[in-house]
């Protein structure tokens, strides 16, 4: 008996042991940069989420809410500068345009009001952030897009917490689902839904995610989707999955399976409830209400017609709230029109186009079809919402996009590439 108790004892103690040897030092540095990228992630998302006064349970003041989000950019860029020290950045063409874009605003922030002059630094703020982050693109983890889809899951997190917290105040603006704990609009939370729905369903695709997480990933998605009652959000989720679906169709067997059953239960659908989605999808609104995609291009006309001399229409106004007599405009091309000119609405399309040939010349697979996914689902949403013509959650996707669609360093310096078994299920969202 003795005997055996000193067994148990050895063996313990070798157990301490082991546990107290370090880490190696390269693996504990990976480690250190991947929590930096990621936090560094996390501000610059924070940053992009707008506040709405009177929705949250919080009930801040509009100023200490706003100066939250904005606080948040400056610390990400010192995370960023913390972690990329020597401030090396990779060369690339999608944050060349993006600057491009940037340095246009800078033309007109001079003439413009202080709130011009503000957006315009924190722009360049922005892709300064982003530059930094730049030596992470292409990592066979996919690190930066393993960021992402964390933060996306966060913030649908706390629009759950807050629905079952407060359900009223959840459901207060004009009964579609708003944030809240922070207090984000039905179209916001509609994009967070079907980007995390659609990034989910492709990674379970390409067999990187289980079942089980993406079923619970995917249903919080879809009723929180649901419930904002968007329907931009929705077509562009769908054409956004069909479109990378497609290009795995041809090498992944599950991706052909998926299709079949899509198909079966979409003609089911359609047979069966297609009142019920036609009455979801016209949300109470009249025939004329439909047509002017509600009401929106009943004052798009308001852009196009304000005065302007050749240099307010080659650069724009400079940026803004993207709003005309208070309303929104909720276009891509038409705030960029507005705010940067035609130059603006050019370098807003070469960033689409470089991202789709850069994803045709990309070799088949997980990395081209999550790209082609955000490409589409940004492409679709840019005509009827505010997108990436300023600092926004889709300037983000469209980054997490151009960062599967380079080369990794690895392959880059010819080192191989681990085997395809290697790491974990759900490696790409396991805590780092």
């Amino acid at each position: 008996m003795s005997a055996s108790i000193l067994n148990l004892h050895r063996q313990r103690g070798l157990q301490r042991q082991q546990a107290a040897v370090p880490l190696d030092p390269t693996a504990a540095r990976d480690r250190t940069i991947r929590r930096g990228v990621n936090a560094a992630w996390g501000l610059l998302f924070l940053n992009t989420l707008t506040y709405v006064p009177g929705y949250s349970i919080l009930n801040l003041p509009a100023h200490i809410g706003k100066a939250v989000a904005q606080v948040a950019l400056p610390l990400a860029l010192v995370v960023a500068l913390a972690v990329n020290s020597k401030i090396r950045v990779r060369p690339n063409v999608f944050l060349c345009l993006v600057t491009l874009l940037s340095l246009g605003t800078m033309m007109t922030a001079l003439q413009g009001t202080y709130g011009t002059m503000f957006r315009t630094f924190r722009l360049a703020e922005f892709v300064v952030a982003l530059w930094l982050l730049t030596p992470w693109w292409g990592r066979r983890d996919m690190l930066i897009l393993r960021c992402h889809l964390r933060w996306l899951y966060v913030s649908l997190g706390s629009v759950a917490l807050g629905l079952l917290v407060s359900p009223g105040r959840a459901f207060a603006y004009d009964g579609r689902l708003t944030g809240a704990i922070w207090p984000m609009l039905p179209t916001q939370i509609a994009q967070y839904a079907a980007m995390a729905c659609g990034l989910t369903v492709v990674l379970w695709l390409a067999r990187l995610l289980s079942g089980r997480l993406t079923v619970v990933g995917v249903v919080l998605s879809i009723v929180l989707l649901l419930l904002t009652h968007t329907r931009t959000a929705l077509v562009a989720l769908v054409a956004g999955i069909l479109v990378a679906g497609l290009s795995l169709f041809v090498s992944n067997k599950r991706v052909r399976r998926f299709f079949a059953a899509g198909a079966v239960t979409a003609s089911i659908g359609v047979l069966t409830v297609a009142g019920v989605i036609t009455t979801w999808l016209a949300r109470g609104e009249s025939a004329s209400g439909l047509a002017t995609l509600s009401g929106r291009t009943n004052f798009w006309g308001l852009v196009l017609a304000l005065p302007r001399n050749r240099f307010q229409e080659l650069f724009g106004f400079g940026l803004s709230n993207a709003s005309v007599n208070g309303l929104p405009i909720d276009s891509n091309w038409l705030a960029a029109y507005m705010q940067e000119g035609l130059y603006g609405v050019v370098v807003c399309a070469l960033i689409l186009v470089y991202l789709l040939v850069a994803a045709f010349f990309q070799p088949p697979g997980v990395r081209r079809a999550l790209a082609l996914f955000i490409i589409t689902y940004c492409l679709l949403a840019s005509y009827t919402e505010d997108a990436f013509t300023n600092v926004s959650t889709y300037l983000l996707a469209l980054v997490v996009a151009a960062s599967l669609l380079v080369r990794s360093p690895e392959a880059a310096s010819g080192a191989p590439a681990p085997p395809a078994s290697a790491g974990p299920r759900n490696e790409l969202l396991a805590r780092d």
